[in-house]
């Protein structure tokens, strides 16, 4: 995408500035939308609070103006700060900028909060790589709750580097306490883990469905061809 934006004379591209590598790639491009949490962005991002749900302040020129979403987790930062980068340059005003973030209810399996019972449920099952599982799991691990639960699905065409990215996660997930940890399908059922492990998401249910936990909170994650959201369906 970025070689063929720098093909053309009216080529723009909308880059993350807080990226070397995003800043190497776009050069040559004629024309390129900064945003990120730095100085000197056309939209600037400020972290304010993401637990569970992320709370931002976004900056235009002078103009400074709080974002309350209802996206779970800090990760969903560069989102939100991309987002009112396009609509700023297509002539949106920050403030409507603002109230399509904050009216946007995820319900499509990406980073939706869903209740059940007494659990509150984070379920970002649409799709899952090394980059997107790590932060996911590091966001839950963040938060303050008691009792956390992990039931995460397997990672999709990784090619040759796949094992040794599920046992990466593997890795990060033994550096937290959780209440329960679930592992399905793919390349984790190759590794040796202590966790929990299931061959597809139905048994998964049915394993989440027969056990007692006390109120939790709970990361549910995994590639679409795990169908994650089968756990709790």
């Amino acid at each position: 995408m970025f070689d063929y934006l720098r093909s053309r004379t009216d080529g723009t591209a909308f880059v993350n500035w807080d990226y070397d590598y995003l800043q190497d790639m776009s050069k040559g491009i004629s024309s390129v939308v900064k945003y990120g949490t730095g100085e000197g962005m056309v939209v600037r991002g400020k972290l304010l609070h993401a637990e569970p749900f992320l709370q931002l302040e976004l900056q235009h020129e002078h103009t400074r103006l709080l974002v309350f979403t209802q996206l779970v987790g800090a990760y969903n930062l560069p989102n939100v700060i991309a987002a009112a980068a396009v609509g700023l340059h297509f002539g949106v005003a920050l403030a409507d900028i603002r109230q399509a973030i904050q009216a946007y209810t995820p319900s499509n399996s990406r980073s939706q909060m869903v209740k059940q019972g007494e659990h509150h449920i984070i379920l970002d099952a649409y799709n899952a790589n090394p980059s997107s599982m790590r932060v996911a799991i590091e966001n839950l691990a963040r938060l303050e709750a008691p009792n956390k639960i992990l039931i995460l699905g397997a990672m999709a065409e990784l090619g040759p580097e796949s094992l040794a990215e599920h046992q990466a996660i593997v890795d990060l997930i033994g550096e937290y306490k959780w209440e329960a940890v679930a592992l399905v399908g793919g390349d984790f059922q190759q590794l040796s883990h202590p966790y929990r492990q299931f061959e597809n998401s139905a048994a998964a249910r049915e394993w989440w469905q027969s056990e007692q936990f006390p109120p939790s909170h709970v990361l549910i994650k995994g590639s679409r061809s795990t169908q994650m959201e089968n756990v709790i369906q």
